[in-house]
């Protein structure tokens, strides 16, 4: 069974900081790409960030400088490293996987495969 399992969410305050992990079971992440989205209440899910399987990144402007993704193909996971956290960044976030392709290629019409999601809140 194909799965994908989110972890690492919480609470933290701002400038903060917090670690996401995307797990896999049943297949192997390191031959997709990943992407990281996010679904704040009354918005629409964007992405956040991606890494494809050649390791090429992606970052949405909003969290440039401050959020970083990885691999660790030891454990089949993806981390979201967030530092500097913002009021803004709470969302819940999701993990997903896929072959995009194209400039648009982080984007939520081109990964099919995704997590449940965990709540990341930032807030005093």
């Amino acid at each position: 069974q194909v799965q994908l399992v989110e972890s690492g969410g919480g609470l933290v305050q701002p400038g903060g900081s917090l670690r996401l992990s995307c797990t896999a079971s049943g297949f192997t992440l390191n031959s997709y790409a990943i992407g990281w989205f996010r679904q704040a209440p009354g918005k629409e899910r964007e992405g956040v960030s991606c890494i494809s399987s050649s390791d090429d990144t992606y970052y949405a402007d909003s969290v440039k400088g401050r959020f970083t993704i990885s691999r660790d193909n030891a454990k089949n996971t993806v981390h979201l490293q967030m530092n500097s956290l913002k009021p803004e960044d709470t969302a819940v976030y999701y993990c997903a996987a896929d072959w995009p392709y194209g400039s648009s290629w982080c984007s939520t019409a081109e990964f099919g495969s995704w997590g449940q999601g965990t709540q990341v809140t930032v807030s005093s």
